[in-house]
Formats: C-alpha cells, sequence, structure tokens
C-alpha cells in the first residue's frame, strides 16, 4: 500500500513538472540553479558599487579642480530634486504601464514589440558610449604599439569673437576610435540578439558609470533620496503589479538577469532571476558619498564605506532570501535603505563623528564663494 502511494505521489510530481514546462515553457529551477542565479546577481551589483565608488573618488577630485579653475559649482542633486525624485520616476513607470497595458489582444502584442525595438534603440547608443567610458584605459593599453594615438578634434561653434559658443567640442585618438569600435560590436550583439550575457555586460557599466558620475552633494540629500525611493518601491511593488509588469515586459538593460536553469540549458537558458539597476545605482550613489566622506576625515581605514557596503551586501542577501521563501517579487529597498542609511548614522553615533557626517559637503558653497572672494581682492591689490 505504501509502495502505491509513493508511485501514485511520483506519477503526481512527474505530471506537474510536465504541466508546468508545458504551460511556461520554461524548465523549473533547481535549488543548485538558485543559488546560482541569486549568487551571480549579489556579485554583479556589488562589485559596480565598489569599483564604482572609487571611480567617484577620482571624479570628485577632478571636478574640484575644475571648480577652483572657473569658478563653477558642479552640478549635484539638491535636496529638493531628491525629494520630488520619487515623483517623476512614478510617473514614467506608470506611462510605461499605461502604453502596455492601453491596447488588447494581438495589439498589445504590437505595442510591446513597438516600444521595445524603439527602447532598444536608444539604449544601443548610450550602453556603446557607457562601455567606450568604462574600458576605454584597458582597450588602449591592449592595442598594439604599431597604432599610433593620432589626436582628433571635432569642434562646432556658434558666433564669433568673445561670442562664440562651442556645441560640439570632443577630442580623441585612435585608440578611441578601436574602443569604440570594440564597443559597438557588444551593442550590435544586444541589439541582434537580446543576449542575457550582452543585457548585463551593458546593465554593469550603466551601473559603474552612475556610482561614479551621479553624486548627491551632503548626507541629508541622500537620506531624502533613498527614504523617498523605499516608499516608491514598496508600493509600486506591494500595492500594484505596475513594477513587476514594467521590468517583465520591457526587454531593455536596466535590470541585470541571470538564468536560474542554466545548469540544465546553458547559456541558452530563460528561466530569470532579475534585480533592477535602480536597486545598485540609487544606494551605490550614497555608498560613494561615504567613501568621499572617508577620505575628508584623513583616516587610514575607510570605515563607513566598507561598514555600509557590507550593509548592502547584508539588505542584498537578505531580499533574496525573503523573495525564495515567500516566491513573490519584493521592493529591495525596503530592505536596503534601512541597512545602507542606519549603519553610518549608527556607526558615526558611536564614533562622535555625527555633526561631521551631517555637515560635510562635496563642494561646500561658502568655501567655494570665500576662494572666489580672496582672488579678487588679489588681483585687485595687483591692479592698484
Amino acid at each position: 500500500m505504501a509502495s502505491e502511494v509513493n508511485e501514485i505521489g511520483v506519477q503526481a510530481a512527474e505530471n506537474l513538472t510536465e504541466n508546468n514546462e508545458a504551460i511556461t515553457g520554461r524548465i523549473p529551477s533547481t535549488s543548485e540553479g538558485m543559488v546560482l542565479a541569486y549568487g551571480s546577481l549579489i556579485i554583479m551589483a556589488i562589485l559596480p558599487i565598489f569599483f564604482g565608488s572609487y571611480r567617484a573618488v577620482k571624479h570628485h577630485k577632478e571636478q574640484q579642480q575644475q571648480c577652483k579653475k572657473s569658478g563653477e559649482q558642479p552640478d549635484t542633486m539638491s535636496r529638493k530634486e531628491a525629494a520630488i525624485f520619487p515623483f517623476i520616476s512614478s510617473i514614467t513607470l506608470v506611462g510605461l504601464y499605461v502604453l502596455y497595458k492601453s491596447y488588447t489582444n494581438v495589439f498589445q502584442i504590437f505595442a510591446k514589440e513597438f516600444v521595445n525595438q524603439i527602447l532598444a534603440a536608444y539604449f544601443f547608443f548610450l550602453g556603446i558610449l557607457a562601455l567606450c567610458h568604462l574600458t576605454s584605459p584597458l582597450i588602449s593599453s591592449l592595442v598594439p604599439a604599431a597604432i599610433p594615438k593620432t589626436q582628433y578634434h571635432i569642434s562646432f561653434t556658434k558666433g564669433e569673437g568673445d561670442k562664440v559658443e562651442h556645441i560640439i567640442n570632443y577630442k580623441f585618438n585612435l585608440h578611441d576610435i578601436v574602443c569604440l569600435i570594440c564597443c559597438s560590436l557588444v551593442g550590435t550583439w544586444y541589439l541582434v540578439k537580446k543576449h542575457w550575457i550582452a543585457n548585463n555586460l551593458f546593465g554593469i557599466a550603466f551601473a559603474i558609470n552612475g556610482v561614479e558620475l551621479l553624486h548627491v552633494n551632503n548626507v541629508p540629500t541622500g537620506c531624502i533620496l533613498l527614504c523617498g525611493l523605499l516608499f516608491y518601491d514598496a508600493f509600486w511593488v506591494f500595492g500594484t503589479d505596475v513594477m513587476v509588469t514594467v521590468a517583465r515586459s520591457f526587454e531593455v538593460p536596466i535590470k541585470l538577469v541571470f538564468p536560474q536553469d542554466i545548469l540544465e540549458k546553458g547559456l541558452t537558458a530563460s528561466n530569470f532571476a532579475m534585480l533592477g539597476l535602480g536597486d545598485i545605482v540609487l544606494p551605490g550613489i550614497f555608498i560613494a558619498l561615504l567613501l568621499r566622506f572617508d577620505n575628508s576625515l584623513s583616516r587610514k581605514t575607510n570605515v563607513y564605506f566598507y561598514s555600509t557596503f557590507f550593509a548592502y551586501f547584508m539588505g542584498l542577501l537578505a531580499t533574496m532570501l525573503i523573495m525564495h521563501l515567500f516566491n513573490h517579487a519584493q521592493p529591495a529597498l525596503l530592505y536596503l535603505v534601512p541597512a545602507c542609511l542606519g549603519t553610518p548614522l549608527l556607526l558615526a553615533l558611536a564614533k562622535g563623528d555625527l555633526k561631521a557626517l551631517f555637515s560635510y559637503e562635496d563642494h561646500p558653497v561658502n568655501a567655494t564663494q570665500t576662494e572666489q572672494s580672496a582672488q579678487t581682492q588679489v588681483e585687485t591689490k595687483k591692479d592698484t
């Protein structure tokens, strides 16, 4: 009797698996496949934050030098912009959702494909530029010495004399052209095949460039931005199906993906686990700010950066575990924001750096004005 029950159970499981494959066209995920997929997503998320943060320090120093020369403050996100950013993101998200849902049956499929083609063309050019900016030093070092670094300069101006305005002012060399060709091959691969590896190459490039180039000027601005996005993420994931529908409907490199059935199907696998780039870039911007704060303290250890970086890793790990346990999409920022904000605040409170943390600014306006007035006084004295 027991053996008959076991046979019935095995047969039912086999029938369920066959029905699932027939309905979804996907091989069910194994435990090993899910661990590999989630682990790969975590690695692909933390590496852009780590490298992007250190590149952001270099970019910050370049901005400071440029500011001293020109006297113009670099563009950074203000508190007002940080506060309205979740609302702008919501409008964009709803717009894509309405566009997808506004058609039915055959027209819905047409609309989806049409929008995917437009977005793919847009991200094709944007992705090539991001890859070029990221890989240019590496590719340049690999280019044979036989190819010289011949300099070229494209200049397009408006007006004459003192009223001349530079519309295009771009300098490059032959090594940059080689880099552009290599990155264009990756872009063509993505545009033609939409392969998940090409998608991830673009996604990682976007993430590193985002953490490097997008700056919040101070910690309060970062707190406003992340807290607003926490409620944005939680509402659109738990309250509606908008976020999940848009993420799964449009094939654009705004997310990192990794197949859970790669062990069974190899590189042609199609059952993907995914992580949005916003869950990487937005906390990464704040973590990069903490690394710049560490450097301003002139201490030997970057304790705020590494502590918050580890907290981000743990928050991402918690997100993956909860998503697996409840078998439902999770708003990653719901777990990442408390980890990324709570860790440096508690650490600063314990070390007595709370005032220094909240008073730190990448580009202090008062300091810039003081330098400019001092320079003006010196020039005035020279003239007299």
